[in-house]
């Protein structure tokens, strides 16, 4: 749907008004490589998707807040002063949050406002719908309360707090901060514990990233994380003895892992330390491969990537292999990998623009032939993070 589209939507359920009527857009998020690092110190390269979520919104002359959306049933109509008294469990929970979070910041909600969104992004896909909301929320408000240079670093920070403490959703930061801070054709290199970060060139030329959804429910996702941490806790454990320095397994270089891994007897324990070491060191690969515009060696750490997830940190599931294998089959996929947490959710593969056709095509019909699931494919490239489409108007 296209804004003129969305903007007409908006006046049949609102009615007209004397007021201007805005229009804003977050994107979703793919992490592209440095999956289940960044608890262990080490660094993610996400980029902004050009789809995610649009937001229609006109002041009222009154102190209402009316929510809709478009891919939604459930409305939400409250007041500037009763934000944040209630939550509902629905949608809505996403930028109520927000609203606190913005007045605990000293941006009050001062006037009534109409919102209606629209998102492109599929719920429980793994491309941060609810980031893409949060951040989108907090901008407009931003923007229409008259803040001057909205700190998109910031913005980042409290959507995620929103949905840890209002939402109650126990979310990192990286899906907030890669929404508001993307670029076109750049992705960004990311310190999640630091917020230190530098956007690098993604200049993906005549490919494509297609996104593929496997459709399986992830069931084992919270107990599997809270053990690999554990283990990466205990490998750091026993790798301090040696070096007292050390604070996350990150820091250590693959050689260094190479001299040191015998001290950590339990094989498992071992292998999940491996990949945190071997996924930062090609996460940093990866950046300098794109610095270079050297694509083809970007495929092959993206390949690298979920064989040690596959392998050495045990997330993958057959699904996610199964349809990373038959991407890689396809002459055109430069690299396929799983992202996200694991279990099911997404993969993410690099593809020649002249294979996509064939790559959805084939790769959907084998995935579903031996898994009995049917994938949805999203074809994109690198969009800009968070920002008013004011040519829209």
């Amino acid at each position: 749907m296209n804004v003129t589209e969305l903007k007409q939507k908006f006046i049949e359920k609102y009615g007209e008004s004397g007021a201007d009527i805005r229009v804003f857009h977050a994107p979703g998020r793919v992490n592209l490589i440095g999956e289940h690092i960044d608890y262990n110190g080490g660094y993610v390269l996400p980029a902004a998707l050009e789809f995610g979520t649009t937001l229609i919104i006109r002041e009222r002359e009154d102190n209402k807040l009316q929510l809709a959306s478009t891919n939604m049933s459930y409305e939400g109509v409250l007041d500037t002063s009763s934000i944040g008294k209630e939550k509902t469990g629905e949608w809505t929970d996403y930028p109520v949050g927000v609203m606190v979070e913005l007045q605990g910041k000293g941006v009050n909600v001062t006037k009534g406002y109409d919102f209606l969104y629209h998102g492109e992004i599929p719920n429980g896909a793994g491309l941060s719908s609810s980031a893409s909301l949060e951040v989108l929320t907090g901008f407009a408000i931003q923007s229409l309360e008259g803040v001057a240079d909205i700190d998109t670093v910031q913005l980042a920070l409290l959507s995620q707090k929103a949905e840890n403490e209002f939402v109650g959703v126990n979310c990192g930061i990286m899906d907030q901060f890669a929404v508001a801070n993307g670029a076109q054709d750049h992705a960004i290199l990311l310190m999640c514990d630091t917020l230190e970060y530098e956007k690098v060139p993604f200049r993906t030329g005549s490919y494509k990233l297609v996104i593929g959804n496997t459709n399986k429910r992830r069931g084992l996702v919270d107990s599997a994380y809270n053990e690999r941490r554990s283990q990466c806790e205990q490998a750091l454990a026993i790798l301090k003895e040696q070096l007292p320095a050390l604070n996350y397994l990150a820091q250590l270089t693959p050689e260094q892992f190479v001299t040191l891994q015998d001290q950590i007897k339990d094989e498992k324990v071992r292998q999940r330390a491996q990949h945190v070491v071997e996924e930062n060191a090609r996460v940093l690969a990866s950046v300098e491969a794109l610095q270079g515009n050297d694509l083809e060696t970007f495929g092959k750490l993206m390949n690298a990537s979920h064989e040690s997830l596959r392998d050495l940190y045990e997330v993958s599931c057959d699904e996610l292999d199964v349809m990373v294998e038959e991407a890689q089959r396809i002459p055109g996929t430069l690299g396929a990998r799983m992202t996200g947490a694991g279990f099911g959710g997404c993969t993410v593969s690099l593809v020649h623009e002249d294979d996509v056709e064939r790559f959805v095509s084939e790769v959907g019909a084998a995935y579903e032939a031996r898994t009995r699931l049917k994938g949805d494919f999203y074809v994109c490239g690198v969009g800009d993070g968070v920002k008013e489409l004011k040519e829209a108007k």
